[in-house]
């Protein structure tokens, strides 16, 4: 079978040949990894870089449409054109791409999938797609069946048997059936957790159903795991920056909680007393001369508790008779307690494996648009990024339009399967660094026609 880079979970059935394949522990995986993604969203850092991305990837105006489509290179007749246009408008409606498209992208960006159910009228398919609903990722899965035929006779040697206990050729004239796929989802309302092999042999106990591969488009981030096969998100590769910039941040409040204050050391003399009467007479000292003021922040009363101690306050400590006697010394707080430069390097390697340029989240420094001449390396990596991804989501449009054109009888399947690779669209664009770097080029070529015009038409001939 061909590599897939869906992340379907496939396996072999029928046959004298059969394949087992922990679809339990497979939609169990799946599951947990989707949820852990969307944890890793809450946090403000990822969440800011997110917000980042979004933003750069779907522009809004108040007057056009964040997305409209291409047709230039279609090289069909002017109605047909305008035909496919009139219904990737509809599709837009129908989804509601325009209010909804920084949803969507984020959605799509965060779990690394995104699920759309077509629904259309039976009774009257003509009309195309009456609406569509989203599928939560966690609720629905691909799945890939192989039904194998058997292996076909040896002609040459009739005397050749087959046993399913020996899944080899026989010969060289020996050969498969070809193998049938039959590509469905399964969709489950509790999660994908409560599928496993149970919603493949028995689907109407769990109340896991099968749903056709046409009825649901199905995008993903076009990133899967070489070992399993798992469709993965863009947020995978920053799962441990987040956890050590989570662990540095618990450690540095832990600290200066411990070493912010300023506590005293007592050494109590107690003489020659016994030990028992030694931590008695501590104990009496200690609550004599010990005071803890609290605040109450609702009421803003301001009282003495005695009763409550705490270890970040003072230190009291017994000296036997031959010491310096009673002494109270000041141990000094942290010194150290400014210096980030640990956290903002974790904070960097963060925003570095989500691919957004770190000199966006420094406050320090402001984004310049002048004409300095340079645009930052990270700026340009971060505009092919994002277009990158553009091109990944545009596969919403494209199969929600090929199922609408086919019902509509505009086109049929193999002629909008030649249509595919001419029909492109157009986002609005809002980075200001690629917008600069155009111009910056645009600078250098009318500078250079500005020298070369002294020499047209002696070097250099006018239509060159």
């Amino acid at each position: 079978a061909p590599t897939n880079e869906d992340g379907a979970t496939s396996f072999i059935a029928g046959g004298y040949y059969g394949q087992y394949v922990d679809l339990d522990g497979n939609f169990k995986t799946e599951y947990d990894m989707v949820k852990k993604y969307r944890v890793m969203a809450m946090h403000p850092e990822v969440d800011s870089a997110i917000e980042d991305i979004i933003q750069e990837a779907i522009v809004t105006d108040q007057n056009d449409s964040p997305v409209q489509i291409e047709l230039s290179n279609l090289e069909v007749s002017d109605s047909v054109k305008n035909l496919i246009r009139t219904e990737f408008d509809y599709i837009k409606r129908l989804i509601g791409f325009d209010t909804k498209a920084h949803e969507m992208f984020r959605t799509w960006y965060i779990d690394g999938r995104l699920f759309y159910h077509k629904v259309i009228d039976l009774n009257q398919p003509d009309r195309g797609i009456t609406e569509t609903r989203n599928i939560d990722a966690l609720k629905i899965k691909l799945v890939r069946e192989y039904n194998r035929g058997l292996p076909e006779p040896n002609l040459k040697n009739p005397r050749t048997t087959y046993s399913s206990k020996q899944p080899q050729v026989f010969g060289q004239a020996s050969a498969q059936m070809p193998a049938r796929v039959v590509e469905y989802f399964l969709y489950n309302k509790k999660g994908l957790n409560y599928m496993g092999m149970g919603g493949m042999n028995s689907m109407g106990n769990n109340q896991t159903v099968r749903i056709a591969r046409d009825s649901v488009v199905y995008i993903t981030s076009g990133l899967v795991d070489g070992n399993n096969g798992n469709v993965l998100s863009y947020l995978n590769k920053a799962s441990k920056a987040l956890n050590q910039l989570r662990w540095m941040e618990d450690a540095i409040v832990i600290y200066r909680m411990a070493r912010a204050p300023e506590r005293r050391l007592f050494y109590i003399d107690v003489g020659n007393l016994p030990k028992a009467k030694a931590e008695q007479y501590l104990k009496d000292t200690m609550a004599r001369y010990r005071t803890k003021i609290t605040y109450d922040q609702n009421t803003g009363e301001i009282r003495d508790s005695k009763k409550f101690m705490s270890m970040l306050e003072d230190y009291w400590l017994p000296r036997r008779e031959g010491g310096r006697g009673t002494q109270v010394e000041t141990l000094p707080g942290g010194q150290n307690l400014g210096e980030l430069e640990d956290l903002k390097y974790f904070q960097e390697k963060l925003y570095r494996a989500l691919n957004v340029p770190y000199s966006r989240v420094d406050s320090g420094d402001g984004m310049q648009l002048g004409d300095d001449g340079s645009v930052s390396r990270d700026e340009i990596k971060f505009a092919k990024f994002v277009g990158r991804m553009r091109k990944k989501f545009s596969y919403l449009f494209t199969d929600i339009l090929k199922t609408q054109l086919v019902l509509k009888g505009v086109v049929s399947p193999k002629e909008f399967d030649a249509m595919r690779e001419h029909i492109t669209y157009n986002f609005i664009y809002d980075n200001h660094y690629h917008e600069m770097s155009k111009m910056e080029m645009m600078t250098q070529k009318m500078q250079l026609a500005s020298m070369a015009e002294p020499y047209l038409g002696k070097y250099f001939s006018v239509y060159q």
